[in-house]
């Protein structure tokens, strides 16, 4: 997700049949021996003669383009990571705004942030969005009755059966996500953070939560 040459994702899984077809599926032909982090060769058997080869690799052309984003990779998550801490600095202490405090183990890359508006109505997030918007920050929110760009749910999802989760649906309705792209510097993501913070205060103390 941090590097782009036009297409990306990885597959992880414990299920050898759907690792065998993945791997059939990208072009190996009956090549697959040389991959060398492959399932036994009798799980290729199984799924060889109706497993078609669509040639889903990357070309060398992708390839090339993400070469030297790599060795760049380290510096950008630190240049993610600075732009992360500054935004979360700036809204933590907001009234009627949670930070999500990250582990002091973990590790991760801040190319986006994301803060709780936990136990707000639709209407007063809606109108923080809102504001924030006409000063020229825009903001995603995960709580919509409806998905709208990437902000789809698991219950949006009608290709797959689900059933109610209440506590992680009163965390999914006060969500609210922005991206972090390194052209912003750290000064903008300090004034981005004043915009949150002002236009949150203001729902909150007008409508109160």
């Amino acid at each position: 997700k941090h590097m782009n040459s036009g297409e990306g994702g990885f597959l992880i899984t414990d299920d050898e049949t759907v690792m065998a077809r993945a791997v059939m599926l990208s072009g190996s032909y009956m090549l697959y021996v040389r991959h060398g982090t492959v399932p036994p060769a009798e799980v290729f058997e199984a799924v060889k003669y109706d497993t078609p080869n669509v040639s889903g690799r990357m070309d060398h052309l992708r390839a090339a383009i993400l070469r030297p984003q790599l060795r760049a990779l380290e510096g950008q998550c630190e240049k993610w990571n600075a732009r992360y801490r500054v935004v979360e600095d700036g809204l933590r202490g907001t009234p009627g705004l949670t930070v999500v405090e990250r582990a002091e183990a973990e590790r991760y890359v801040g190319s986006s942030i994301q803060f709780l508006l936990l136990d707000w109505d639709g209407g007063r997030i809606a109108e923080v969005l809102k504001r924030c918007l006409a000063r020229g920050v825009e903001l995603k929110w995960f709580g919509g009755a409806e998905p709208v760009g990437f902000t789809s749910r698991y219950d949006s999802w009608r290709y797959a059966p689900s059933s109610p989760m209440p506590a992680s649906d009163r965390i999914l309705r006060g969500i609210v996500d922005m991206r972090l792209p390194l052209t912003f510097s750290l000064e903008d993501c300090a004034q981005i953070a004043r915009i949150i913070r002002a236009e949150v205060g203001a729902v909150y103390q007008a409508q109160g939560v």
